[in-house]
């Protein structure tokens, strides 16, 4: 290189935009971080996982817990928190009874910045059951009556049974199920309706369809 000669300075290329971008993540930075903490209350879905298939949560089982949470406005806002949950990992769940589990900030998915200060409630006591399972008969209501001079013979429901399953003592209770009436309305001859069946109890359930098919053999009186 000569000596005394200059030597030129290249500026990158787009380094207008390059400077702006950067001042630009500075001035939001400083925004965000200016922006007091607050501290609110919101009532958070709750959900379970992992509980083995022969079990099941009986009772009033919890649907939300309220936590108490600090962190932005931005951050606290609906937007922010919507896909926050309580999620509680039922896996260590191995004998029917009393299970109790602690809300602590590991049970939530927060986002980023917020902070989990307590629940209320604290703690959440679950009382489960083993499932059970049996096939219990079909009764069939009717209602109304059928045409003079006729008469009901039979009403056969099929299946003549049906599948129930829930905590072994609520199964347990429960004998028979029946259908929803069936209306003889003035019928004259054999025929056949489908109408649902029903469970008393609402923390038991069908395993399969609870639709049966009733059979009406109907007769002319004096025959």
């Amino acid at each position: 290189m000569e000596a005394g000669r200059a030597v030129k300075f290249r500026a990158p290329k787009n380094i207008g935009w390059k400077l702006g971008s950067l001042l630009l993540a500075v001035l939001l930075w400083i925004a965000v971080s200016a922006e007091p903490d607050i501290v609110t209350t919101r009532a958070v879905p709750i959900l379970y996982r992992n509980l083995a298939p022969q079990f099941l949560v009986t009772g009033d089982m919890p649907e939300t817990v309220h936590v108490e949470i600090r962190g932005t406005a931005s951050q606290l806002s609906a937007a922010g928190l919507a896909d926050t949950v309580a999620l509680f990992d039922l896996g260590s769940v191995n004998a029917a009874g009393e299970w109790t589990f602690t809300i602590s900030d590991g049970s939530l998915n927060l986002p980023r910045g917020v902070a989990f200060l307590r629940a209320v409630p604290s703690q959440l006591r679950l009382r489960i059951a083993r499932l059970a399972t049996k096939d219990v008969s079909v009764q069939v209501r009717v209602a109304g009556a059928v045409a003079p001079g006729y008469h009901l013979v039979s009403a056969t429901p099929v299946p003549p049974a049906l599948r129930i399953s829930g905590s072994e003592a609520r199964v347990a209770a429960i004998a028979s199920v029946e259908t929803d009436a069936v209306d003889l309305g003035g019928l004259a001859q054999s025929t056949e309706k489908r109408v649902n069946a029903f469970i008393s109890d609402p923390q038991v359930r069908f395993e399969s369809s609870p639709v049966v098919s009733v059979k009406l053999a109907i007769e002319r009186t004096g025959n």
